[in-house]
């Protein structure tokens, strides 16, 4: 049967990389991919797959009902089931302390809207790609589950957990087929370099100081984009509506430990380590437990660290002129060759 898949922000790190696994894994899937081309939203992302049949994009911004509505004229153009998988958010920690509102409107605003169509056009799964910082923070041990409370302790993670409670509030006012997804931190192609790994990565290769927030101890769960990306699509096959399903790298590491691994696999010395004043209401400690979606789905990540972290340099080492585009702004512009607009 013709299926139809509408993924938003599939422009961006993680969704981009979803839509080439669907290319690669569900060659017969259609896809409908809408993205605001934001800052982190690159077009380029989506080269190796944007000519493939099948495939269509289409420029908007999912706090605009008349941009989801061509989104899912589209979609139903090409026909067969429809499904959502909903990747667009504002998602950056340090953004979200200097202004709260676009993570509000986006995250939140945006997801009820989406929401909305999604019912009036009769979507038959929709998944809600989430993180675990809805959770706040852990101590020295134990890990969170999908039954550990909410407690966001920065505007983003809050947004996110209010966009969370919307979709759980339309399945069980609506009975709306939908499932949440709550991942630790991705690493891997195509992340956008304000983030602390491909940020890493650049710095050390140009040989610039590594800013290391407070004294580096933080601990984050390291998930590799691809094991993510096979997971929700777990979800979006098999996963039960209603349900929440934790999605972990089993890889813990504190952020001082990750930065001298990269060091010392581009041989660089670590006095580049440059330790700065701490980011406001640091979480201190993530830790995925990702059991259910093991046991419900037979899903576990199949990449370890000591694997995907050198892939993940040697891809940025031989994107190096992507890597350059994105962080002078010049990527921006293929929007404007491609489709003779910005």
């Amino acid at each position: 049967m013709t299926h139809t898949i509408l993924v938003t922000g599939g422009a961006g790190f993680i969704g981009s990389n979803f839509v080439h696994m669907l290319a690669e894994l569900r060659p017969e899937a259609r896809v409908v991919n809408l993205d605001a081309l934001t800052y982190a939203g690159n077009l380029e992302n989506l080269e190796p797959v944007a000519k493939l049949p099948g495939q269509r994009f289409v420029h908007g911004d999912i706090t605009v009902p008349e941009d989801v509505e061509r989104a899912f004229a589209e979609a139903r153009a090409l026909g067969g089931a429809l499904s959502v998988v909903h990747f667009a958010a504002e998602s950056h920690v340090d953004r979200s302390i200097q202004s709260g509102a676009p993570f509000v409107t986006t995250n939140v605003l945006g997801t009820q809207v989406l929401l909305d169509a999604s019912r009036r056009h009769a979507v038959q799964k929709f998944v809600h790609v989430s993180t675990d910082e809805v959770y706040g923070s852990l101590g020295e041990t134990g890990f969170f589950t999908e039954e550990t409370p909410l407690a966001p302790n920065s505007p983003y993670s809050a947004s996110k957990a209010g966009s969370d409670l919307l979709v759980r509030a339309a399945v069980h006012t609506h009975g709306f087929q939908a499932c949440i997804t709550r991942c630790s931190n991705n690493y891997g192609p195509y992340q956008f370099p304000e983030k602390f790994l491909p940020l890493m990565i650049a710095n050390a290769s140009e040989g610039r100081p590594i800013p290391v927030y407070g004294d580096g101890l933080y601990v984050r769960d390291w998930l590799y984009v691809r094991d993510h990306c096979e997971a929700i699509l777990a979800v979006l096959e098999r996963g039960r509506a209603g349900e929440v399903y934790n999605i972990g790298g089993n890889n813990e590491l504190a952020n001082l430990v990750l930065v001298r691994q990269v060091l010392a696999a581009l041989g660089k010395p670590e006095s580049l380590i440059t330790f700065v004043k701490d980011r406001p209401g640091h979480d201190r400690r993530y830790a995925i437990d990702a059991s259910k979606i093991r046991r419900e789905l037979g899903w576990t990540p199949r990449f370890t660290f000591a694997e995907a972290l050198p892939e993940t340099i040697r891809w940025y080492a031989q994107h190096a002129g992507w890597l350059q585009r994105v962080r002078s702004g010049a990527y921006r512009d293929y929007y404007a060759r491609q489709y003779g607009s910005a």
